[in-house]
């Protein structure tokens, strides 16, 4: 008599395992995810983050380069407007000193003035010294006068040319050789101008001639 013994296959215990460990593979990818996709908050965007600061510390370095660059043209363009000033001024400085030597046409105005105002003083009469001193001494001085002023000038401007730079911006200190050699004829101009108006003014060059020598010859 044959007995037979069935056997039931049984699972096994290793697939509830697996399981398990799918769930909370499937967890922690849900987490993942969650953390990356917050935009600004946790660990996953600090990537992003780090690309915009940079974006922005690149729009601050150009926005600073072309302020740098207006600032540079805005001192180039006033050390080229003070050049063109200060060349000028120390052409005019050169010229009032020329014409504190040769003499302006104002300054003989004046001394023509002169000369008549003397010449109906002394219409109705009057004595050798008062004819030399209202006719001759008056108009000489004048003129004397009249070119020292011209003189006077030229030195203040042609001094204001050479010490301006001290005073002005970095930009417009580096002056132009030309300008301070033109300022300094200026100067030099104005002061021997003003040293022969002094000395024609008070009579140390050339003595006004006396009356007595006028009416011995």
């Amino acid at each position: 008599m044959n007995t037979s013994t069935s056997k039931t296959p049984t699972a096994p215990a290793v697939d509830d395992d697996r399981e398990e460990n799918s769930v909370t593979d499937e967890s922690a990818v849900k987490d993942t995810k969650d953390t990356t996709v917050a935009p600004g908050t946790g660990t996953g965007t600090t990537a992003n983050d780090e690309a915009s600061d940079e974006a922005s510390d690149d729009v601050v370095d150009l926005s600073d380069d072309g302020d740098l660059e207006l600032d540079e043209y805005a001192e180039a363009e006033a050390a080229a407007a003070s050049g063109v000033g200060s060349g000028a001024a120390a052409v005019v400085a050169a010229g009032l000193g020329v014409v504190a030597l040769t003499g302006a046409w104002t300054g003989r105005v004046a001394a023509e003035r002169e000369t008549l105002i003397g010449q109906i003083k002394t219409s109705g009469g009057g004595s050798a010294a008062q004819q030399i001193s209202e006719i001759y001494a008056d108009a000489w001085h004048t003129t004397a006068l009249v070119n020292g002023l011209f003189a006077l000038l030229a030195l203040l401007v042609g001094v204001f040319v050479l010490v301006r730079p001290a005073f002005g911006t970095p930009a417009e200190r580096p002056q132009p050789g030309w300008i301070r050699a033109v300022a300094l004829a200026g100067v030099v101009l104005g002061v021997l101008g003003v040293f022969i108006s002094v000395g024609m003014y008070f009579d140390l060059f050339v003595s006004l001639p006396s009356a007595a020598a006028t009416t011995g010859g």
